[in-house]
C-alpha cells in the first residue's frame, strides 16, 4: 500500500503579515499532480490543517476543495487534527465522509478504532490520534499517573489494542524528543511537549505532524514530513517534499520524498545597501519575486530602505542591520542566546545572578514541573 504523507498545511497562515493562501492553493495543486503521478492508495495529514481553531473562509474553501479533489481519484483520506486545529471542527461530518473514503479523527474520547483496509499483502489497519495533552488522557487512565505528554500518548496507544499480527500505520501529531524545530513552530515552555519515540513501537509506520523539517525519529518509519510551504526564515534551507511511504509485506516499509517546489521561495539576503540594488546582483534570480528578509550591513542607516528596497524586492518581508552598532546591543542584551533558551534555563540563570548560586536538582526538577503544569494549563 503506497501512502502519501502530508501535515501542517496551516492554511490560512500569514507570514510577517503576508497572506499564504495563493501560495497555498499553489502547493496543493502541486501535490495534485505528484498523487496523479504516484498513484497512492490512500493519502495522510498529520494535523495543523488550518492555522488557527477558527480559521478564515478562505481556508475552508482551499481545504475543502483540496478534498474534493482526492475524493474525485477514489483516494482513502486520513486527517486528524493538529495543536492549531480545533476537533470539533475538523471532526464534523466525519461520520457521512467515511462512506467517501474521507476519514476524519473525532474528538478524543479514551479509545480509537482502526480503519481497516486491504491490499495484495493482506489487511492493513490505520489509527488517527489527533494532538493529546496530558488531561485528554487521564479521565481514561484507570489510576494510572498521566504526568507527561509520554505518558498520555503512551496511555492512548494502550488502549488502541494494536493487532501487531496485522500491519499497521498511526497518524499523529506530537513533539517526538530530539527533532529539530524551526521558528514557526509553537513552542511550549521547558520541553513539556515531548514525546518519547518508543511509544510507536508497535506500528509499521508513523505519519507524525507538528515539525516543520521533513526529518526521521531515529527510524525512516517514524517520520515527520514537514510542511509543504517554508513559513518561516529559519527554514530557507529546507527542502519541501511530499513523503511516500510504501508497506509491503509486514515488516517491509519503503521510505522517500517527492519535492515541493514553491511558487515563490522565502529567501535570505545579505550585504550593503549599494551592493543589493546593482542590478547585476539581483538579476537572473527569482529574489525580485521571492519573500525576501534583507540584512544590511551598512554602518549607518538607510533613509526609508524598506520603501527603497521593495522596489526591486517586491515581497520583501523583513529587513534588519548586522553592523558593529547591532552587534554591540546584541552583546550587551545577549538578545540571540536569550532566544534560543527555554523558559527553564532562562530561569534557571535568573535564579543564579540573584543568589550567586545555581539551583539545586530539586529546586530544578520542582520548577521544571511547574513550568510543564503552566504549560498544560495555557496549551
Amino acid at each position: 500500500m503506497k501512502l502519501l504523507h502530508l501535515s501542517d498545511l496551516h492554511l490560512g497562515k500569514r507570514v510577517y503579515e503576508y497572506s499564504m493562501l495563493e501560495e497555498q492553493e499553489y502547493i496543493l495543486k502541486r501535490i495534485l499532480q505528484i498523487a496523479d503521478a504516484e498513484k497512492p492508495d490512500a493519502v495522510v495529514i498529520a494535523g495543523d490543517v488550518y492555522d488557527k481553531s477558527v480559521p478564515p473562509a478562505e481556508a475552508v474553501s482551499l481545504f475543502d476543495e483540496f478534498l474534493v479533489r482526492l475524493a474525485e481519484r477514489k483516494l482513502q483520506v486520513f486527517v486528524i487534527s493538529g495543536n492549531h486545529d480545533s476537533p470539533e471542527r475538523i471532526a464534523f461530518g466525519s461520520r457521512i465522509m467515511d462512506a467517501e473514503g474521507i476519514h476524519l479523527s473525532p474528538v478524543y474520547a479514551g479509545k480509537i478504532e482502526p480503519i481497516r483496509l486491504r491490499d495484495e499483502w493482506g489487511e492493513i489497519d490505520f489509527y488517527l490520534l489527533p494532538f493529546l495533552k496530558p488531561a485528554h488522557v487521564r479521565p481514561y487512565a484507570d489510576g494510572e499517573e498521566i504526568a507527561s505528554y509520554t505518558d498520555a500518548v503512551r496511555r492512548a496507544v494502550e488502549l488502541m489494542n494494536v493487532d501487531r499480527s496485522v500491519r499497521s500505520v498511526l497518524v499523529t501529531h506530537q513533539f517526538v524528543t530530539g527533532v529539530s524545530r524551526s521558528d514557526s513552530e509553537e513552542v511550549s515552555v521547558g520541553g513539556a511537549d515531548n514525546v518519547d519515540a518508543d511509544v510507536f513501537e508497535a506500528f509499521d509506520y508513523v505519519a507524525l505532524g507538528h515539525i516543520h523539517s521533513p526529518q526521521n525519529c531515529g527510524s525512516p518509519t517514524v517520520r515527520y514530513c514537514g510542511t509543504p510551504l517554508k513559513y518561516s526564515f529559519s527554514e530557507t534551507k529546507d527542502q519541501k517534499s511530499v513523503t511516500v511511504a510504501e508497506l509491503k509485506e509486514k515488516g517491509t516499509v519503503d521510505v522517500r520524498t517527492v519535492p515541493l517546489v514553491p511558487r515563490h521561495d522565502l529567501v535570505e539576503l545579505r550585504g550593503m545597501y549599494d551592493e543589493l540594488t546593482l542590478k547585476s546582483f539581483y538579476e537572473n534570480t527569482s529574489w525580485q519575486e521571492d519573500y525576501a528578509h534583507v540584512t544590511l550591513t551598512d554602518e549607518e542607516d538607510i533613509p526609508d530602505a524598506v520603501g527603497k528596497l521593495r522596489v526591486i524586492y517586491r515581497r520583501l518581508m523583513k529587513i534588519d542591520y548586522d553592523n558593529r552598532r547591532t552587534r554591540s546591543d546584541a552583546a550587551v542584551s545577549g538578545g540571540a542566546e536569550v532566544e534560543s533558551k527555554t523558559p527553564l534555563e532562562l530561569f534557571a540563570d535568573f535564579y543564579e545572578l540573584q543568589n550567586n548560586q545555581p539551583m539545586s536538582e530539586q529546586q530544578s526538577a520542582f520548577m521544571k514541573e511547574l513550568i510543564e503544569k503552566t504549560w498544560e494549563g495555557e496549551a
